[in-house]
């Protein structure tokens, strides 16, 4: 059961092989024998998960359902849910019970999925190994001295160790794609505004986008069916017909011009993570798609944009922060001042600290030219670069991240290492397109991800790409030992 798909849990349920409480049952035993050492749960509510299960089942029984009815799901905890607690992985919001739910826990409860509970993840998303969590670090399942990637390690976690089947996750600048990629698991960052963003707490508002976590890119598809639609509560959100990502999951990918930029397959890349890489493209020659080169001439400045552009946006979202209206309080001060100071330098972690400073910065009057302004022209030159490149290939691939995963504690004292953890995956955000990670080996045994970016809105297209690799290979079949 633990690695089947969700059309064969589909079916299942419909054959009345198991209830959809059976099914819940047996996913939170797996939590409760797992999580100690795996740490990929904030907080797990039995009775809540138990009492969406039993409603699942009457649907079924009446025959009003759809693929994710019943189907159990870990969701991130930077999405807010209704009565329950929701943290973003921060002390700031440790105390904070969601009165509300967010637009992504509306369309899978509208769904019928089952909510398992809310994935650890770094503190405000602002991570690439799901070490800066408050809660404490997530493991990689596939070796527990490793990180699982950030900063939605936690939903990485729970499915690679089969504690859910399928997760949702957040990607500001790879936060969706490089966990897949460490953790061996197909997960998906959709175009920015394909997904309401609407409950879901704000990082770095212009470069945010929920998406799924799965074992395969049919699975994906399935939740990309749930989670994608027009919500008016989010002005950036986009009003456009509505998209079934099953539809062309099968066809032929004969053809397809597959785009290499050569700036991925430069120095900093892993020589066996480029192997893998390279055997992955070998494979698609073979059915039939044509692989022609590319420049991206501009990839090696999207760190620096980045880190100029997302913290100034956090030092903004960050600032509700205060104390006053909800989440943590410091419990001694002398005044409203000194309140808000305690509370904000005790209730945020030292990297989200480390951001609200930069941001703050960035954005003071005399440097806001210099810095945030050049920042945002440079981000247009990236954006130019796809948009050439798009000409020449229908999908661009590549690696998802440059190495797999490294061990805990390796690069918590050099933010600098850290952050070029994402030099595939930020330029994607930045142009605002979506991208994919989908497993295509092993080294050291530690999964690899190959990176897929498509144009804008051709997530269809994507998905067939990832479907046709894995009708052939057997990566994403893979399960870490002992869980």
């Amino acid at each position: 059961m633990i690695n089947n798909s969700i059309n064969e849990l589909h079916h299942g349920l419909l054959k009345k092989d198991f209830s959809s409480v059976e099914l819940a049952e047996y996913f939170l035993s797996r939590i409760k024998k797992l999580n100690p050492s795996i740490n990929a749960f904030i907080t797990v509510d039995e009775e809540k998960s138990l009492g969406q299960a039993k409603l699942a089942d009457e649907k079924i029984s009446k025959g009003d359902l759809n693929p994710l009815t019943g189907i159990p799901i870990a969701q991130k905890d930077i999405f807010c849910a209704k009565g329950w607690k929701t943290t973003c992985g921060s002390l700031m919001l440790d105390n904070f019970i969601s009165p509300y739910d967010a637009y992504v826990i509306e369309a899978f409860n509208k769904a019928g999925s089952v909510n398992l509970g809310k994935t650890n993840m770094d503190e405000f998303a602002m991570g690439s190994s799901n070490e800066t969590s408050y809660y404490g670090p997530v493991k990689n399942p596939w070796n527990l001295d490793y990180v699982p990637g950030g900063s939605s390690g936690g939903s990485a976690a729970a499915v690679a160790s089969r504690m859910a089947p399928i997760a949702t996750g957040t990607d500001t600048g790879g936060s969706i794609r490089q966990p897949a990629s460490l953790c061996g698991l197909t997960g998906l960052k959709p175009t920015y505004g394909l997904v309401s963003r609407f409950g879901m707490i704000a990082f770095a508002s212009s470069l945010d986008q929920a998406g799924p976590m799965a074992l395969t890119a049919e699975d994906c598809a399935h939740m990309l069916n749930v989670m994608a639609g027009y919500d008016e509560r989010d002005s950036t959100c986009i009003n456009r017909p509505k998209e079934d990502y099953l539809a062309n999951l099968d066809h032929s990918i004969q053809g397809l011009k597959i785009g290499i930029p050569k700036e991925f397959f430069d120095e900093g890349l892993d020589a066996n993570v480029q192997k893998l890489v390279e055997e992955a493209l070998n494979e698609y020659k073979k059915l039939g798609a044509e692989l022609v080169d590319i420049s991206l001439p501009n990839t090696s400045l999207a760190i620096p944009v980045y880190y100029v552009i997302a913290p100034a946006e956090a030092s903004s979202n960050l600032s509700r922060y205060d104390g006053v209206r909800y989440g943590y309080r410091a419990k001694e001060y002398k005044d409203l001042m000194d309140m808000y100071f305690k509370t904000r330098e005790q209730g945020f972690g030292e990297e989200v600290k480390r951001r609200i400073l930069i941001g703050t910065y960035v954005l003071s009057a005399g440097y806001y030219d210099a810095y945030y302004l050049k920042a945002q022209k440079i981000r247009k030159l990236i954006s130019n670069d796809f948009k050439e490149a798009f000409t020449k290939c229908d999908v661009i691939m590549g690696p998802a991240a440059p190495s797999v995963a490294f061990k805990s504690g390796d690069k918590k004292e050099d933010p600098l290492a850290m952050y070029l953890q994402d030099i595939y995956t930020i330029s994607t955000n930045l142009a605002g397109l979506p991208g994919m990670s989908l497993p295509v080996g092993q080294t050291q045994g530690l999964p690899v991800g190959l990176q897929i970016i498509g144009n804008y809105f051709k997530e269809s297209q994507m998905l067939n790409m990832a479907h046709a690799y894995q009708q052939k290979t057997q990566w994403h079949k893979m399960m870490p030992e002992g869980v």
